[in-house]
């Protein structure tokens, strides 16, 4: 073993011992990175690493300059604005509305009440992209009435926690943003590649659903008495339907048509939130100051791991971290499409102790080199990659979906209700990234037939 792939591994070991102390991502992140630098020259003479990465290391205005550069890049800006865009449309009454017409076409059925929330996850993760509001939303509208519905608890948990995390895939999605940044990808690709795998989740969801409820119908039952669906009813669900979909028409069908780029189209999508908000008479003081105020902070909380994780990144590579990944991953007794499956599988994993956000910013600019070299579309991996970070939202410790449903949900539920009932959705979620990982015209039919 090289002299300095003996560091790379003790920083990696110190960056994994230290995510058990609790302390905050970016700070171990930023921490660890100014530490060994401080420390470099005497673990440099130590191991006597060869002056290529001595040189590299030892240069602190790098980190400076680097970190200014992701300050100044033109595509993160769209960051904050589509963390506005989605905060404002939670608080302009569209999903009301939505829950209540949808009820009233679906709400007949055996579980409608589930496949309701379904399409109004879908119609929020095109709408928002922010998952913490879209499961608080989904928790505070639609458990209570599937309660009142006699619905499985279980069932309703898996559902609402399930239907609010689509907006992580979903275009717009921040996870895309940020992967196309990290990869240099156009954003745009990764819009229109994640659509189909984002809308096969919702009706894989709504099959379940459906299948379930004909199986077992105590988990989803019918209403004793569900009222008739007039035309009324009809024309209030389009009408319910219509400021969603052209909100989403602004934003993605400027950016898929060549009219404006991400950073312009989330400006767009602001406006139209607020404007939403304000046709629904939800736009005030407080709501504006509300929502300026949790941007600022969500913004804040992305982007101090982000810089701490290209201090990191920098460290990594300078000690030559990526060689050390790049030829153990060759390394391997696998084929190439094994390779890939590996790196998802580790991926899967780190899903259940680290967020989709430290994930993309550090394994994901360490392993995509390396499926390049074994020649796939890099388009293909970063949706791949995608898909199976949306795990991470489901799977304990640290699914972020399940903590969010339960500090909102009515008593009765509890943590064993929430973990039972999203399993059979991280499998439709693997199962997903099967299909896509064996018919790799799901992620690319569709960026190809539109550039």
């Amino acid at each position: 073993m090289e002299s300095y792939e003996i560091v790379v591994i003790i920083l990696l070991l110190s960056f994994i011992g230290l995510i058990f102390t609790g302390f905050p991502i970016a700070w171990i992140l930023g921490g660890l990175s100014i530490v060994y630098l401080g420390i470099s020259l005497g673990l440099l003479n130590w191991f006597d690493i060869d002056t290529y990465f001595l040189d590299e290391w030892l240069d602190f205005a790098i980190i400076v300059d680097r970190i200014w550069g992701q300050m100044t890049n033109w595509v993160l800006v769209a960051l904050p604005m589509f963390i506005f865009m989605g905060l404002m449309l939670d608080r302009s009454g569209v999903a009301d509305k939505l829950m209540v017409n949808f009820t009233k076409v679906f709400g007949g059925m055996r579980g409608g009440l589930a496949v309701t929330v379904i399409i109004i996850g879908v119609l929020l993760a095109a709408s928002t992209g922010i998952v913490g509001a879209s499961v608080v939303l989904l928790s505070m509208l639609a458990l209570p009435i599937m309660m009142e519905g006699k619905y499985d608890k279980s069932l309703a948990t898996g559902v609402v926690a399930s239907s609010g995390t689509l907006g992580i895939l979903i275009p717009p999605s921040i996870m895309l943003v940020i992967m196309a940044d990290q990869l240099s990808l156009p954003v745009g690709n990764l819009f229109m590649g994640a659509v189909i795998p984002g809308l096969m989740l919702g009706l894989f969801y709504m099959a379940y659903v459906i299948v379930i409820a004909l199986l077992r119908p105590k988990m989803a039952p019918a209403p004793a008495k569900a009222p008739d669906f007039t035309v009324r009813d009809a024309l209030g669900t389009l009408w319910a339907v219509v400021p969603p979909f052209f909100l989403i028409l602004a934003v993605l069908g400027s950016i898929f048509m060549g009219i404006a780029t991400p950073t312009e189209a989330s400006g767009i999508g602001a406006m139209g939130a607020t404007l939403l908000a304000l046709a629904n008479r939800r736009l005030n003081f407080d709501t504006i100051r509300t929502v300026c105020r949790e941007t600022m902070l969500t913004t804040a909380f992305i982007f101090g791991i982000f810089l701490g994780a290209t201090a990191f990144a920098l460290v990594m590579r300078s000690l030559g971290g990526d060689e050390f990944i790049g030829g153990l991953l060759k390394g391997l007794p696998f084929p190439p499409w094994g390779v890939v499956a590996f790196i998802l599988f580790i991926t899967f994993i780190a899903g259940f102790f680290l967020d989709w956000l430290e994930i993309s910013l550090i394994i994901l600019p360490l392993v995509a080199p390396v499926v390049q070299h074994l020649g796939y579309d890099l388009t293909w991996f970063s949706i791949l990659f995608a898909v199976c970070l949306q795990t991470s939202f489901l799977t304990p410790p640290v699914g972020f979906s399940l903590f969010y449903l339960k500090g909102v949900a009515p008593p009765g539920i509890t943590v064993q209700h929430i973990y039972k009932g999203v399993i059979p959705f991280v499998m439709l979620q693997l199962l997903v990234l099967v299909l896509i990982f064996f018919y790799e015209d799901l992620a690319l039919w569709l960026p190809a037939k539109m550039y």
